[in-house]
């Protein structure tokens, strides 16, 4: 079981800079550990993690404007609809994001 733990009582939104993103980088390495299991595997994250996950993307996507101008090269793909294997499917084909740039249509969560 990999879990993930806050360090001296920081978390995503406490403003710490470099502890934030290897907080984040931490939480990708957890999510991208189900690369090679059975798909359904769980993969575990504390519900501090979670929330201050959730919380941090919503400050990501609240501070964007509503029209956003991408450039190319993009790849486009559907909705998900909040299949995990299928989005890392998505990224191993087409690569990595920042790597590679994508636009998903449809409801981010389902």
């Amino acid at each position: 079981m990999n879990m993930i733990r806050q360090t001296s009582g920081q978390n995503a939104s406490s403003g710490g800079g470099a502890a934030d993103e290897s907080w984040i980088d931490g939480i990708i390495d957890t999510l991208l550990s189900a690369r090679n299991k059975k798909p359904g595997t769980p993969v575990e994250l504390s519900v501090q993690d979670a929330t201050a996950l959730c919380n941090q993307a919503r400050e990501v996507l609240l501070s964007q404007p509503m029209l956003l101008e991408l450039g190319a090269p993009i790849k486009i793909c559907g909705d998900v609809h909040g299949q995990y294997t299928d989005l890392l499917r998505l990224f191993e084909y087409g690569g990595f994001p920042p790597e590679a740039n994508y636009l998903f249509l449809g409801d981010y969560v389902d």
